[in-house]
């Protein structure tokens, strides 16, 4: 673990990081600044990416084929903008501008910290704005990429190649470090890369470099002098609405989680994972698991043979609780105590090494997604698994110490809530084996549209901060989630001693623990611009309508606390939705 000191002891030395300013990232600036053609342009935009130094213009990384999970492919997506979303480029109202202008100073500010004039910096960043507004024109909508089979499109690299003329794959592929040559390419949007090809040959070399430099700069930018790491916080108060920067050592935490998270995750599991919670949470997951079997075969929309392949698909997901059962312990990977954005760049090195390696190798069902320390649970629909790190088995979600009924309030409806994901509207759309295909009869799927379509609804009315209303389509998936957790949880809590019984806990029945520790799960707070961000690139709803949402169409909830028409959460026994 001697790397995980090291890196932090190397992180925190902010006096021999304020000594260097911007020197770190020097050598690049200055590379870029002699690129004397768009040939070497384009090499060295190669070359930043596969130094983990920027990714400019797309994505690209090696994941699972979705209509083929046994094989990796390497995937290619639209990018190439720093605003959250591409909302923020093109949206005129008052709130969207204000960032725009922030965000402008934000790139005027860093070009001067790296001793461009301030008459170069605004001219730069006149033409940063102008290129990353035209990717975000280009781009897919969030809603849009909601949906995976529009985002499936495979190519071969000859292929994909014809139809960007400036952009020859097979030699990117080279230039990037790909050892294999791929049969196949995924591209999720093919208008955005013929966009950016074509963008390549209108803008000029001048304005490329410009666009180059400034990814450099602020990727960078929060790793080195203060000078940078207080312009940098600057701007995202402006997206955040944080009052004070968090403390140094707190940001570094969660940098070396990022970073060196399954070394990080094994401290945490050895001194704060208790071993018996493991079996105590296999033991909720496979209650639920019994209980959402049960709702499936009730349910009295779905067809028998839809029935059967639901049935198939849950039994065949994969269990992931706690850790991982193998460690990575990142071979190769040297940090220098007195080397923080050093540390960062072969971290990101190390990363970016790992996974382009994957592709021609068998598929690794085994790693994770998230380290062992977060806070967090997901679904992957290419794997079919559930996964609930040790973080998130803690008070209000898990306490070994509670009755069942904070525990399937709380744990039990994030285990019913990952589960759920499985046959939401994104991930009904995968198989029992992760592959993308339709397993569901027309008129089946045409019910579940319509039971979904009423949670759009729902979730449309509600407001946040002023006029700004939930994206009912963007977050419908979470919402389905919610939904079907709480309802697969409860019927679960239903089948323990405590939940058959009546007997109060501090004056409050069964039933009532569960609904309050479903609703203390919830609970936060938020500024306004960061819930007014939220609205825009996040897939969840606010956490109060989380809570309150799914229960306005929960019958138990009505009866647990005698919810009468006229009060504010009341809705019509034949408005609620019942899905799962």
């Amino acid at each position: 673990m001697k790397r995980v000191g090291d890196f932090y002891a190397g992180a925190m030395d902010s006096l021999a990081i304020e000594s260097l300013g911007y020197k770190p990232i020097k050598p690049y600036l200055n590379a870029v600044h002699a690129l004397s053609s768009k040939a070497e342009l384009l090499k060295y935009m190669n070359y930043l990416r596969s130094q983990s130094v920027s990714s400019p213009l797309y994505r690209i990384g090696v994941g699972q084929d979705a209509k083929d999970v046994t094989k990796y492919i390497i995937n290619i997506g639209q990018g190439g903008t720093t605003l959250p979303d591409r909302d923020y480029y093109l949206k005129d109202d008052d709130r969207s501008r204000k960032i725009r202008m922030d965000y402008t100073q934000y790139i005027i500010k860093l070009f001067t910290l790296c001793d461009e004039t301030q008459v170069k910096a605004m001219a730069n960043a006149v033409i940063v704005m102008q290129l990353e507004t035209a990717l975000a024109q280009a781009q897919m909508s969030r809603v849009e990429m909601r949906d995976p089979t529009k985002m499936y499109n495979k190519f071969s690299v000859e292929g994909l190649s014809a139809t960007t003329a400036n952009l020859d794959w097979q030699n990117i592929l080279t230039q990037l470090g790909y050892k294999t040559k791929p049969d196949s390419l995924l591209v999720s949007n093919p208008k955005f890369m013929v966009f950016i090809d074509s963008l390549l040959g209108k803008v000029s070399l001048d304005d490329w470099k410009v666009y180059l430099k400034w990814g450099i700069i602020k990727d960078a930018a929060p790793y080195l002098s203060s000078r940078f790491v207080d312009a940098n916080f600057a701007y995202n108060q402006s997206l955040s609405g944080q009052k004070v920067q968090t403390p140094r050592w707190q940001r570094i935490s969660g940098l070396i989680d990022r970073q060196l998270g399954d070394l990080l995750g094994q401290l945490y599991v050895d001194k704060y994972f208790n071993k018996a919670a493991k079996i105590r949470m296999l033991e909720l997951v496979n209650n639920l698991e019994k209980a959402f079997a049960g709702r499936i075969q009730r349910s009295d929309w779905m067809s028998a043979e839809t029935k059967q392949k639901a049935l198939a698909k849950l039994y065949a997901f994969t269990k992931k609780i706690g850790f991982p059962d193998t460690w990575k312990n990142y071979d190769g990977l040297e940090i220098q105590r007195n080397d923080f954005i050093g540390n960062i760049r072969r971290c990101n090195q190390w990363a970016y090494q790992e996974n382009i390696n994957k592709l021609g190798k068998p598929v690794d069902k085994t790693e994770w997604g998230m380290s062992a320390p977060t806070v967090n649970a997901y679904y992957s629909p290419l794997k079919n698994e559930i996964v609930f790190p040790a973080g998130i088995l803690r008070f209000p979600f898990f306490d070994f110490e509670a009755d069942d009924a904070i525990n399937y309030g709380g744990i039990g409806a994030v285990i019913g809530h990952e589960m759920t994901h499985g046959f939401d509207d994104q991930g009904r759309k995968y198989d029992a084996d992760g592959n993308l295909q339709n397993w569901w009869t027309d008129t089946d799927a045409n019910e579940f549209k319509k039971r979904a379509g009423e949670i759009i609804k729902q979730y449309e009315v509600y407001t946040v901060l002023d006029t700004l209303r939930v994206n009912g389509k963007l977050t419908l998936g979470e919402n389905l989630a919610d939904l079907g957790g709480l309802s697969i949880a409860y019927e679960a809590f239903k089948n323990t001693k405590q939940g058959k019984s009546n007997i109060k806990i501090d004056g409050f029945t069964p039933d009532q623990r569960f609904f309050l520790n479903w609703a203390q799960i919830w609970r936060n707070n938020i500024l306004p611009e960061a819930a007014a961000q939220r609205i825009v690139t996040d897939t969840h709803s606010p956490t109060m309508y989380r809570a309150n949402g799914p229960l306005t169409n929960f019958d138990a909830f009505y009866n647990a606390f005698n919810v009468q028409p006229g009060d504010k959460m009341y809705k019509a026994p034949g408005m609620r939705t019942k899905i799962w």
